[in-house]
């Protein structure tokens, strides 16, 4: 049974995020950690750049996704922490870049935080999805 996305009459229909997402029984999750700008040798990616910050994140997203076997349309929750003296249009832009039009986009969450675990991290990003 493939997942539901909502987007329930009376509210707000957007190409960027679902309403709520109904998981079917016995579906494999995979839940991603928050990811950050750090690459794979550990070096922070655009420091004070939220949208190179967020391109990295999403990367690193990415990578995990496709060693799980999935791709970005099995998202069905992402989080998004940013901090609040980053800008967020950056950050938006640089999700929209990798998403596309896409149809059946994730629930999102955003939160502004006043800092995250290191003090050069812009934005972090954790996700759930569900796998084939």
């Amino acid at each position: 049974m493939p997942i539901e996305h909502l987007n329930p009459d009376g509210m707000y229909k957007s190409p960027v995020f679902s309403q709520g997402i109904i998981v079917p029984a016995g579906a494999r999750m995979l839940l991603i950690g928050g990811q950050n700008s750090v690459n794979a040798s550990g070096e922070i990616i655009g420091k004070d750049d939220t949208a190179r910050q967020t391109e990295q994140a999403l990367e690193n997203l990415q990578t995990v996704l496709k060693a799980a076997g999935g791709r970005l349309e099995d998202l069905v929750k992402v989080t998004i922490y940013i901090r609040q003296d980053a800008d967020l249009r950056a950050g938006f832009g640089a999700w929209m870049a990798v998403w596309g039009d896409r149809g059946h986009p994730p629930t999102v969450s955003g939160i502004r935080v006043a800092a995250l675990t290191n003090p050069d991290f812009l934005i972090e990003i954790e996700a759930q999805a569900v796998l084939p």
